[in-house]
């Protein structure tokens, strides 16, 4: 938990039950070029220059100024962010993510989305690269090296796209030929990591929770005060995505999960970022109704 959580402890602890047919494993990778070199003299000369040792940095070439590979990379950085890891709960330091069942669909059609798009601005990076490569020679003057530009073949392999989506195995799932000793070993490893990260999982799902509530509590807390603090539309996006993916995070059907949700979709009845702003009164209420959701979770 990070700073935030200073009042709040750790989430409830589930009893882990099999999740096989409620959620799934989804992983992401995602390649590409950054179109960064290492130039070896460059940094000597920069750190003698300096009189500073060999190890004191590093100097790294930007071979190119292009908006199309920018887009790419931004691309990339919203989809592990705002697709991939907003839609799924944590499993594994691997990579693996959790899927719910229930998410899917969400998830499916927003990741062949960005997929789409990744090889349609990747596609447009290739197109310009030859020129702006040639472009490349009068930006970087003396350190240019015609050595550091691959062919435009060679780079379209280092960008790739890949998702999948896999069953996730019960704890009692081992047909190992490893004898019967080793496998009970085995099958205890797995039950214990398996309760770890289930815990760990919906462990993030009250994080996600309490940060929304606890930036809109904060937001909201100016009622007769001179200075009003001011606030997106998204302030209240964000509450009632999250009051939706509570359903959908739910993979163990945690009564306690259920019930916060219920209050929280309670609470939110009616509010909308203008009706905020407009009524102190309402605005009061509202931030009542949430401090009492967030002074709930302080197990």
């Amino acid at each position: 938990m990070n700073d935030l959580f200073t009042h709040m402890e750790t989430a409830p602890a589930v009893t882990a039950p099999s999740i096989a047919s409620s959620a799934m494993f989804a992983e992401l990778s995602i390649g590409n070029w950054t179109a960064r070199k290492l130039d070896r003299k460059a940094t000597k000369e920069t750190t003698s220059a300096n009189g500073a040792s060999d190890d004191a940095g590093s100097f790294h070439k930007k071979l190119l100024a292009m908006p199309e590979l920018d887009a790419v990379q931004k691309h990339i950085a919203n989809t592990r962010q705002n697709v991939h890891y907003r839609l799924t709960m944590p499993w594994s330091d691997l990579g693996v993510r959790l899927l719910p069942t229930a998410m899917f669909a969400d998830y499916y059609k927003e990741i062949t989305a960005a997929e789409t798009e990744f090889h349609r601005l990747v596609n447009e990076f290739l197109q310009a690269y030859t020129w702006s490569q040639a472009q490349a020679q009068a930006r970087l003057g003396n350190l240019f090296s015609s050595d550091d530009y691959p062919s435009v073949e060679i780079v379209a392999t280092k960008f790739r796209f890949r998702h999948s989506q896999t069953p996730i195995p019960d704890a009692g799932d081992f047909r190992l030929d490893i004898g019967n000793e080793a496998q009970d070993s085995l099958r205890d490893q797995y039950a214990k990591f398996y309760t770890d990260q289930l815990n760990s999982a919906m462990g993030d799902v009250w994080e996600r929770t309490y940060k929304s509530l606890a930036h809109m509590s904060e937001k909201l807390d100016y009622v007769g005060k001179e200075d009003k603090k001011t606030f997106r539309d998204t302030l209240v996006e964000n509450v009632r995505e999250m009051l939706g993916l509570l359903t959908k995070f739910n993979v163990t059907n945690d009564q306690r999960m259920e019930n916060m949700r219920v209050r929280l979709e309670d609470a939110m009845l009616g509010v909308s970022a203008d009706a905020l702003r407009d009524d102190d009164s309402f605005r009061l209420d509202t931030k009542t109704k949430v401090d009492a959701i967030l002074k709930s979770m302080n197990w």
